[in-house]
């Protein structure tokens, strides 16, 4: 039996862990697990902060970059353009693929760089930058942000979403070579397991209370106001809720200062957040910006009713009323009415709780991670089927460590 040769896989990301966000969180779990399998890693991302040395003791061969703090999103950095970069490095010693997670000024100097070598590239579409920019009063700017998106991945091998809603909706506008890849999640992290009676208790809320959670980013594009809206009607229907966040973000101090009845949580990873999940009974997600919504899987791991709107994750993992609501997209009144029936309905909120992490427990990484490695292969196979270009590079100061 030939056992497939470990691979040379060249990683490009303008976010990555520690950074708090889906992408960042997916990335780096990725990496390591490529990394588990003895494929050879080469990540280059920006360096984050003057200390920022990269992963060399976890084996992860990092590159830095040179980013600057997105605008109004400045606990993030997107990378500047670093063809000529990336051209040195990957002539010094060539990868069999380039995977280009993020469409920054940094994912563009990669398509473009591997493009010249003649190197396969998949790429990946994680984030409604275009929807983002309503938020952040770029609306104008929204076109050109879809234009330069589907130009980007228009020139790789292959486009990863996660989810055939995602798939459809950018075939519909011209996309091609798309592939479904989903996301992974640790069910032996999150799990009803980890409801923790002392931390409902520092929450003031009794077994029988009704704690109604948001897990994500404290930002303009996660709908906010419609999460206040719903806590307000929750409340009206049960005087004992309690609404706890978790999360930061640049909207944190104005949602203090409006509801200074909520309880903030901050940032929590890892078993703590997992705790902060489970010790909750119900996920309320009003976000209409998610190419998937990594906290709505989570969420159902941990045995929560979810409300949320029905599309990426919700619609493919949420059966409504079996083990979660879901409102027609959009529809503001809709879902403020269904948590209400949530706050309402005790039987319903509890069958459902229960029924959640069966819609979840087969989502393991390793199951991910082996569709992706098949994608990279059928990629590299197809790639080799091209007429050989190569382009020669005058500059091949090697500045970087190899593959």
């Amino acid at each position: 039996m030939n056992v497939p040769h470990p691979l040379r896989i060249a990683v490009v990301s303008e976010t990555y862990p520690p950074e708090v966000n889906g992408v960042a969180r997916t990335i780096g779990t990725m990496v390591r697990e490529l990394h588990r399998r003895t494929h050879s890693i080469q990540l280059i991302r920006p360096r984050q902060h003057a200390g920022d040395h990269g992963d060399a003791d976890a084996g992860i061969n990092t590159v830095l970059v040179p980013g600057i703090a997105l605008p109004r999103y400045g606990e993030l950095r997107i990378g500047l353009p670093a063809r000529r970069t990336l051209l040195r490095a990957w002539t010094a010693r060539r990868p069999d693929i380039v995977q280009v997670v993020t469409e920054g000024p940094l994912g563009q100097s990669a398509v473009n760089a591997a493009r010249q070598l003649g190197i396969p590239v998949v790429s990946e579409f994680h984030t409604n930058f275009h929807s983002y920019s309503e938020h952040y009063g770029l609306g104008l700017l929204s076109r050109l942000v879809a234009a330069h998106l589907r130009r980007l991945h228009s020139r790789a091998d292959r486009t990863l979403v996660s989810t055939t809603q995602m798939k459809d909706q950018l075939a519909a506008a011209g996309y091609q070579h798309l592939q479904v890849v989903g996301r992974g999640i640790d069910t032996s992290c999150f799990g009803p397991s980890h409801r923790c009676a002392a931390l409902r208790q520092s929450w003031g809320a009794s077994d029988d209370d009704l704690v109604a959670l948001y897990v994500g980013r404290i930002a303009a594009e996660k709908n906010l106001r419609l999460f206040v809206e719903a806590a307000h009607a929750m409340r009206s229907v049960t005087a004992q809720l309690r609404v706890v966040v978790v999360g930061d973000g640049p909207e944190l101090a104005a949602l203090r200062a409006g509801e200074p009845t909520f309880l903030y949580a901050g940032r929590r990873g890892g078993e703590d957040l997992a705790r902060h999940y489970a010790s909750a009974d119900a996920m309320i997600f009003p976000s209409l910006t998610e190419t998937f919504g990594n906290v709505t899987t989570e969420a159902l791991a941990s045995g929560l009713a979810v409300v949320a709107f029905d599309y990426a994750a919700a619609r493919q993992y949420i059966a409504h009323r079996r083990n979660g609501l879901l409102a027609p997209f959009g529809r503001a009144n809709a879902f403020v009415e269904l948590t209400q029936d949530l706050a309402a309905d005790t039987v319903l909120r509890e069958r459902m709780r229960a029924a959640a992490p069966h819609a979840v427990h087969t989502l393991t990484w390793a199951h991910v991670m082996d569709d992706l490695e098949a994608i990279f292969r059928q990629t590299i196979a197809q790639a080799a089927t091209r007429p050989t270009r190569h382009t020669a590079i005058v500059e091949t100061r090697s500045d970087h460590a190899p593959l």
